[in-house]
């Protein structure tokens, strides 16, 4: 009886996850132990269901776990999915999500894995796809806030985890998935895409025509050891080509993407133009050797057109003509083209080997062909160099024949698979040609003279006439009697025309035709030669540079990267390719230009061969190439051999290719492509910093070598760009800069912020205001512990900061005391901790509201108009605490403390001001910097000032230095002292003042002034404050104790304002603050007093440690 229970139709209901807004399907079938699951052949086991039940009961009701797969069948481990439908095809395991389109909605089903529920992802290739590079739907992994989020805060982490894609990007996904529903681009395997093309460009014309030359000059012997020499530059090169390719996916673009992604955008664009433009005159130089042979046959034939160089002009344009409309016409019928011409190619070398069995004729003889003789090849083992040539002369003649091992790699976007069919079509391309090329020159040096008259065709017919056998053919007196007189009367050069030999290896270009079976195919496979290496080329250029135009590294060639059809075919890029190939055919003569060409294409070997020799050395873990028959050194070999072939060749055409390259390399470098492609230059930039940080280490410290390394609390860089340009002033070039961001909260709070900034973004602004800083930011729920962290934390090694520099907070008197507080104390922290402290004020303040939407344009402010209180900012100055009741991350006070009015126009005036000044140490300065180096920090104080006088915007301002005076009668004394001390410093200063009255008692209206700044901070003893509970009031213990300093800080602000009121910068020693003395309103005080309404002041102290020395 059939099993009912098997027909039964599931039912679907629908129950609400532990997911808000997310409905699950759930299959109530029969029980589980009467279903038959369905074999897959999926290598893994995995349960698809689709919800996630709250009762434990129901799991175990709806998955048996004695029934699962993974229970039923341990040692089986090709298990399958369980299709969640009856009838339905089982279900792959990369069907992590959803079957359809990822981008919609991802997230609609979850899955049982290894009998648990969850909504982890299986690894799956989707997940490491380029996005922007997909051209099918694709499936993404859960984000980690998907994973990690609570799942009741559904709405929070959705959010979170995935980030909208941009408008242009979702054009190019869209684009992408609308070509992935079109007919599919050609593609083809390694024997139509690479070693069809490899052979024929490296088999051409040298086979019919130069081979014979090369063996004659070098011989046998050397004529191999060419022919091998040749193979292993091309087989290193393409060793470490086989590594490139194979160590990720290889699109289209050839030589220009595997050099390009490895070496970065400047070697790789570099390369790229020359590649293409090489390629697009070896197109010129193919069809003009063909038409120079078809010129010749006319010419034979006395069916010249013209003349004979204007044929070569007609017969070229219409060649390069009708290779392109093949080339337009599409990849199917070139390779069709292809297959054709090779075939004809070798229908050529067959007919060739075939006539060498053919007993020659008296005019071969003449000509030096003689057959299969043994003395003939001993003779010819040897080199007999003419005319000046040498080995390395002749390498250069033949080696331009083995370029043609990148024309299957320069199609690599059209290849089925080019990690695999570059490689294994390349080596046999290799092996095969090398093989005949030698077989070729063997029987060469066995069957052709290395020189015959070839006008003793008389003399040997009345030799043959006086002593020829019975049989009276001419055939059996060579074969047996009269033979060594033909070779000799053959080889006597004196019977030749005008006394010389004019045929044989070293003289007759068509000994090959001449020693065939039928002359006429040889011919065919000269045409065949020429015409395929031109059309692979014509091919080549405009593919390599589409992909240049596509990465856009150059300027306006970006019209030239748009593709037509399946096979994006590049119809701009053949058009101004043949353009280019028809202007040098017009030319005629390409003879100077061809030795350029093939270092052009020699340079692209060196620098594949350097390409995987520096991946090697960089040990990026990223370098994983599934090709392990390479070596980096045998690379390394392999560039510095293709280096002395360039300049073998031609020493100055390779200076040319040198001087080229360098001028593209620097051009690219310099306009920096918005290009990250992980390139080995970039592997190498990380270890060569890791490598010298921790040589540093090793490195003892030393006065002379101290460089003010500065943390600046700056907040979010962007919201107080002028602090931040008059640290990068004292850092630029010469030390470490810092920026610092505390942001006031938990971390859960503050964790959008934090990785919304540590994406780029700050970096980004940091490059458009040309501006070398690092950034780090942390939360905490202080501003001082904050400050604490970052200061405990930051830097690496001996990069480590040692100055702490800060803006004024002047709102102090307004805020809360605890911030001001906080404030204060990481003074204290900076101090323990060993490091120098800068506290710079403007009048105007240095907080701008940064633009959230549009950080790295230049409108760094938002004009903030609208009388709501709530859009009012409430301007806390503290340089990096995060308001959480305030729309922005940031806040600060103008630096009169003042409130802003709350008119529009008030408004307004703040704000295109704030405009002005956010520039103010960007730009020339002029005047004086006023130094008042009261006390002796170490000379931190001196030192900073001196360093901005060094520097393109403070180089016009002079020094004023001035110090306080001990005796009245002394200040002759203490001024040359001070001169005298500067000069041992080398710091050139020719306006030093010495203040003697600097101990002088304020005026009173000065000190009701500074008592003013005290309302609010005095301990009142009467409401019962004590100093445990308000540890930043000031006790008036405390303020008697320390009037002496008050008042000689009030007087100081009285000779600042007399002195230095016109500076252009004020330095000055930073009052120190005693732990346990001095309470936090008080200095604040003292502070406020200093700075306000006066110039740019930097008040500043080093860590007692000396940073100037004058022992050399």
């Amino acid at each position: 009886m059939a099993d009912i229970s098997m027909q039964t139709v599931p039912t679907v209901t629908f129950k609400e996850g532990a997911c808000k807004n997310d409905l699950r399907v759930v299959l109530n079938n029969t029980p589980n132990d009467m279903i038959r699951k369905v074999p897959s052949t999926s290598r893994f086991q995995v349960d698809r269901v689709d919800s996630v039940t709250d009762d434990p009961d129901d799991v175990n009701n709806s998955v048996d776990d004695a029934e699962s797969p993974a229970f039923r069948n341990k040692d089986d481990s090709r298990q399958s999915f369980e299709s969640p439908v009856f009838g339905s095809p089982p279900v792959s395991p990369t069907d992590t999500y959803a079957s359809h389109n990822s981008f919609s909605n991802p997230y609609e089903t979850n899955f049982k894995t290894f009998g648990k529920y969850t909504t982890e992802a299986l690894p799956h290739m989707d997940h490491y796809r380029n996005l922007l590079s997909a051209t099918t739907a694709m499936k993404s992994r859960p984000t980690l806030a998907e994973l990690h989020e609570e799942k009741d805060n559904d709405e929070n982490f959705r959010s979170k985890g995935r980030d909208k894609l941009l408008a242009s990007d979702e054009q190019l996904v869209e684009k992408g998935l609308k070509k992935s529903q079109e007919k599919g681009a050609l593609k083809f395997g390694w024997i139509k895409g690479v070693l069809i093309r490899c052979l024929l460009n490296i088999w051409g014309v040298m086979l019919f025509m130069r081979l014979s030359w090369v063996v004659g000059q070098s011989g046998v012997g050397m004529a191999t050891l060419i022919i091998l020499l040749s193979a292993v530059v091309t087989t290193l090169t393409s060793l470490s080509m086989s590594a490139i390719c194979t160590n990720g996916e290889v699109r289209g673009g050839g030589a220009y993407f595997m050099i390009s992604r490895s070496l970065g955008p400047e070697f790789g664009g570099a390369i790229g133009l020359v590649f293409s433009v090489a390629n697009a005159v070896a197109v010129a130089m193919y069809v003009v050797g063909f038409a120079e042979t078809v010129r010749d046959i006319l010419k034979e034939h006395n069916a010249l057109m013209v003349d004979e160089e204007n044929d070569i002009r007609i017969i070229g344009v219409l060649t390069i003509t009708l290779l392109l409309f093949i080339a337009i016409i599409g990849m199917e019928w070139e390779a069709r083209a292809q297959v054709i011409l090779l075939v004809l190619l070798l229908v050529a070398i067959v007919n060739y080997m075939i006539g060498t069995f053919i007993p020659p004729s008296p005019e071969q003889v003449s000509k030096g062909i003689v057959g299969y003789k043994g003395e003939v090849f001993v003779d010819n083992l040897g080199p007999k160099y003419t005319n000046g040539e040498n080995f390395f002369s002749v390498f250069a003649v033949f080696f331009p024949a083995a370029t043609g091992i990148l024309a299957g790699a320069n199609i690599s976007g059209d290849l089925k698979n080019a990690q695999k069919n570059i490689p294994k079509g390349t080596f046999y391309s290799i092996l095969i040609s090398t093989i005949v090329y030698i077989g070729v020159a063997w029987i060469l040096g066995a069957t052709i003279m290395r020189e015959a008259s070839g006008y003793a065709t008389t003399a040997l017919q009345s030799v043959i006439v006086g002593n020829a056998s019975v049989n009276g053919t001419f055939l059996s007196v060579v074969n047996n009697t009269l033979q060594p007189s033909a070779v000799s009367l053959a080889s006597n050069c004196s019977l030749g025309k005008d006394g010389t030999c004019e045929y044989g290896l070293l003289h007759d270009y068509r000994a090959m035709e001449i020693s065939s079976g039928f002359g006429p195919l040889v011919t065919v496979g000269i045409f065949s030669a020429t015409l395929s290496s031109a059309l692979a080329s014509l091919v080549s250029a405009p593919k390599v540079f589409q992909a240049v135009c596509k990465d856009k590294i150059f300027p306006k060639i970006h019209i030239f990267a748009k593709g037509y059809g399946a096979s994006d075919n590049p119809r701009r890029a053949y058009l101004l390719a043949y353009f280019i190939g028809l202007g040098f055919i017009c030319i005629g003569d390409l003879n100077a230009i061809a030795p350029i060409i093939s270092n052009f294409f020699l340079m692209s070997y060196a620098l594949i061969n350097y390409s995987c020799f520096d991946a090697s050395l960089a040990r990026s873990p990223g370098w994983r190439p599934a090709f392990k028959y390479y070596y980096m050194w045998l690379s390394l070999l392999g560039a510095l051999v293709c280096i002395a072939v360039m300049f073998i060749i031609n020493w100055w055409t390779a200076l040319i290719t040198f001087a080229v390259i360098a001028f593209l390399f620097v051009y690219v470098h310099y306009t920096k492509p918005d290009v990250n492609w992980g390139s080995s230059t970039q592997a190498h930039v990380y270890r060569s910093a890791l490598q010298s940080a921790l040589k540093l280490l090793a490195v003892e410290d030393h006065i002379k070598n101290f460089r003010p390394q500065i943390l600046v609390l700056t907040g979010l860089p962007s919201s107080r760009p002028a602090l931040v340009d008059f640290v990068y002033t004292l850092t630029r070039k010469i030390s470490l800069m810092m920026c610092g961001h505390i942001l006031i909260g938990n971390q859960g709070d503050c964790l959008r912020e934090i990785n919304k900034n540590k994406s780029g973004i700050v970096y980004q602004w940091f490059k458009q205001r040309k501006v070398k800083s690092f950034y780090s930011v942390t939360s905490a729920p202080t501003f001082r512990q904050g400050a604490q962290s970052i200061m405990q934390n930051v830097g690496v090694g001996k990069l480590r900061p040692n100055i702490l520099v800060m803006g004024f907070k002047s709102d102090w008197r307004t805020t809360h005391h605890e911030e001001v507080d906080g404030y204060f104390n990481t003074i204290h922290d900076a101090f323990d901790l060993q490091f120098g402290v800068g506290i710079l004020r403007v009048s105007e303040g240095f907080y701008n509201e940064p633009n959230q939407n549009d950080s790295g344009n230049e409108s760094l402010v938002q004009h903030k108009l609208d009388a709501d209180e709530e859009e009012v900012p409430s301007y806390p100055s503290t340089p990096t605490m995060l308001r959480k009741h305030s729309r922005s991350s940031e806040g600060s006070l103008p630096d009169n403390g003042d409130t802003p009015e709350r008119d529009d126009s008030h408004h307004l005036l703040v704000y295109e001001n704030l405009l002005k000044q956010q520039d103010r140490f960007a730009k020339k300065q002029r005047g004086t910097i006023d130094v008042w180096w009261l006390f002796d920090d170490g000379g931190l104080t001196l030192l900073i000032p001196y360093i901005l006088t060094t520097k393109l915007y403070w180089g016009n301002c002079r020094l004023r230095i001035f110090i306080a005076g001990t005796k009245r009668g002394e200040i002759d004394r203490e001024q040359r002292q001070m001169a005298t001390l500067l000069s041992k410093f080398r710091i050139e200063c020719k306006e030093i003042t010495v203040i003697a009255d600097i101990g002088k008692s304020p005026e009173k209206k000065s000190e009701v002034e500074f008592d003013k700044l005290l309302d609010g901070w005095m301990l009142d003893e009467e409401k019962g404050e004590t100093q445990e509970k308000y540890p930043w009031k000031i006790s008036e213990e405390e303020k008697d104790l320390l009037q002496d300093k008050t008042k000689r800080n009030i007087r100081l602000k009285e000779l600042l304002v007399k002195h230095s009121s016109d500076a252009s910068l004020v330095v000055m020693t930073l009052p120190m603050p005693r732990k346990g003395t001095c309470p936090t309103g008080l200095y604040m005080a003292w502070l406020d007093t200093l700075t306000r309404d006066m110039p740019p002041i930097l008040l500043i102290r080093g860590n007692q440690s000396s940073v100037l020395t004058f022992y050399s």
